[in-house]
């Protein structure tokens, strides 16, 4: 385990949380007023609409890609998808099992995704997204946060022979880089911002006792000994409505799907037969539970989604990981 800062983006790690609350695939856009057609594949008419769904179930396997790149990519992905279609009708594939287990498939996925789009998704509004930023940035403007640099090292003694050499003028940071145990060595020791329930509390208790420009003596964690040394300290601040609205709708949503689903297998009867199976799903319920009370946990204490987890901003069009089917929309 790292020591380095929980980087718990409220609205990372998708995948395990859409496959806890079984969420449908990835960003949609509302409908388009003018449905245009754009392409005819042997009569076939490709809308604008059809374009921007295949973009949502491909987006994982484009996001290096610009715009004005991928649209054109996606479109040629649908043409050759319509001529193979087409060619399979011709040789009877539709007609075989194998078609048919796959468009039993297909179809159960065709309407949970509408059904999300259709009825969950409308749940979440402007006022609600409004709302929960201004609340949580009020939260926010109480919270003090700090800016720290650490040395890491395994022993009392080495940590006292590097504040000595501290003391003789050496760069901190070019000790962290040289003897550092902490990922954060690369970075010449630095954490970034944080609070201090982001820290073990030894950790939290000597950073924030500390004055900018002051460096610590010794101090022990589970982790190790560390020497640290305090950049700057500021209260919180939430990044701009824009940059965040998009992670507090995708938090909400996966509260709305969480509160379908409850809803749904309480009145449903789900039977698990395969009794390996059973062992698996327990603990990925427990892992799934775990995460999410973790991420629950960040954003009640440090503001998470607005400050881009650690103070750092997230960016607003983050990629969703390629993890498809199992994610939630990100707009």
């Amino acid at each position: 385990m790292s020591f380095s800062r929980k980087f718990l983006y409220t609205c990372a790690a998708s995948a395990l949380m859409g496959l806890a609350l079984v969420s449908p695939a990835s960003a949609q856009e509302d409908p388009p007023k003018e449905d245009k057609v754009i392409a005819i594949v042997n009569g076939h008419e490709i809308r604008v609409s059809e374009v921007q769904m295949a973009t949502d179930d491909i987006m994982g396997q484009l996001p290096d890609l610009p715009p004005k790149v991928r649209y054109p990519f996606v479109v040629e992905y649908l043409i050759e998808r319509h001529l193979l279609a087409q060619l399979a009708v011709k040789e009877g594939i539709a007609d075989t099992d194998e078609y048919k287990r796959r468009l039993a498939l297909y179809q159960a996925k065709a309407l949970r995704d509408a059904y999300f789009f259709q009825t969950i998704r409308p749940q979440v509004t402007e006022e609600e997204i409004r709302k929960v930023y201004e609340e949580e940035s009020a939260k926010l403007q109480q919270t003090e946060r700090v800016r720290a640099r650490h040395i890491l090292v395994g022993t009392e003694k080495e940590a006292e022979d590097i504040v000595a050499r501290l003391a003789k003028g050496e760069k901190f940071e070019d000790l962290a880089k040289q003897f550092s145990l902490d990922g954060s060595k690369d970075y010449g020791g630095d954490l970034g911002y944080f609070t201090q329930p982001e820290m073990v509390p030894e950790f939290s208790k000597a950073a924030f006792a500390l004055k900018a420009g002051e460096t610590s003596q010794p101090v022990k964690t589970d982790f190790g000994w560390h020497i640290i040394r305090l950049e700057d300290r500021k209260q919180g601040a939430a990044q701009p409505y824009d940059q965040v609205k998009s992670a507090i709708r995708n938090v909400l949503l996966r509260r709305k799907v969480g509160e379908t689903m409850e809803k749904v297998r309480a009145a449903s009867k789900v039977e698990i037969l395969d009794e390996d199976l059973k062992k698996y799903a327990e603990d990925a319920a427990k892992a799934a539970k775990a995460f999410q009370d973790k991420q629950q946990k960040t954003l009640d204490q440090g503001g998470g989604v607005l400050t881009g987890g650690g103070g750092e901003a997230a960016p607003a069009d983050a990629d969703t990981g390629g993890k498809g089917d199992l994610q939630l929309p990100v707009e």
